[in-house]
């Protein structure tokens, strides 16, 4: 973990998933996100505390593992608040709530970990409740109620709402909750102004264009390359083998979670606009291209 300073009051903390740092005074800092585990909430409270600070609270953009891994242990340690918006809320106090939603019903043992299941935590809407100086703006697609936060010196944290060029090129889907809802996320994160912005999971910059544009892109060739899948009539389970076999994927339990989640969001998006349709069959649903 490396301490980069973005902004007048502004820093983040370069990791897998980057973490925000602004100061509210000499004294006291708000994170923004806490890493993926409480191993990482370590390092980044001896990051803080090296500089002289105190963790006055966290916002949790949204409540993914890896995003509030490190509020429990962060909390426990300080005292400090946690924010996070609406529905991130919920999931974010109630951690099973991912794995259960990424599963479709109880997850089985190997889906609660903290790759998809972190340690609870006390959290507290941020709606009336942000520090003076900040901005919260939603970037809904990736999941339910997710946010950025802007801060005053012009520095945009925008979480989950693209990926690297590097990571779409190795994986080709990236999770998503929403499509259409992640399309228009980016497609206003193209249209936004800032100094610098910070993704959570690609270099910062002070250009997002050219990756917005980019992570537009992969998500309608892969709906392309689903609809071609669906050429005859096809069962869930057989669109998603052929997605791992395409892409050269390797099927676990963390993956079948995510993928499928993002693949059945996909065929959603493709049946609501009119790309696929559905039938039953056999006592199975099938999907198939218009």
């Amino acid at each position: 973990m490396e301490l980069i300073k973005a902004g007048e009051k502004t820093y983040y903390i370069k990791n897998p998933t980057n973490i925000g740092i602004y100061k509210i005074d000499e004294e006291n800092v708000y994170l923004i996100d806490s890493g993926n585990d409480k191993e990482a909430g370590k390092k980044i409270l001896k990051i803080v505390e090296e500089q002289g600070w105190k963790v006055k609270g966290i916002i949790n953009t949204h409540s993914n593992a890896d995003h509030i891994g490190g509020n429990k242990l962060i909390q426990d340690r300080t005292n400090c608040e946690i924010y996070a918006y609406n529905i991130e809320k919920c999931f974010a106090e109630y951690p099973i709530l991912e794995s259960a939603f990424l599963y479709g019903g109880y997850p089985f043992k190997d889906l609660r970990h903290k790759f998809l299941l972190a340690k609870e935590s006390k959290v507290t809407n941020i709606e009336d409740n942000l520090p003076e100086g900040l901005e919260y703006f939603t970037v809904r697609g990736h999941f339910f109620d997710m946010i950025g936060i802007r801060t005053p010196d012009g520095v945009a944290f925008i979480a989950d709402c693209l990926n690297s060029k590097e990571t779409l090129d190795k994986y080709k889907f990236t999770f998503i909750y929403d499509v259409e809802a992640y399309l228009h996320t980016l497609e206003q994160v193209g249209k936004m102004q800032a100094k610098m912005f910070v993704p959570a999971h690609a270099k910062p910059t002070e250009d997002i264009q050219e990756l917005v544009q980019y992570n537009i892109s992969k998500v309608y060739e892969n709906a392309e390359f689903l609809i071609a899948v669906c050429e005859k009539p096809m069962n869930f389970e057989i669109i998603l083998q052929q997605v791992f076999t395409q892409y050269n994927l390797v099927m676990n339990y963390e993956q079948y979670a995510l993928l499928g989640s993002t693949i059945r969001s996909y065929l959603s998006w493709l049946k609501n606009s009119g790309k696929l349709v559905t039938k039953f069959a056999d006592n199975m649903l099938l999907w198939k291209k218009v």
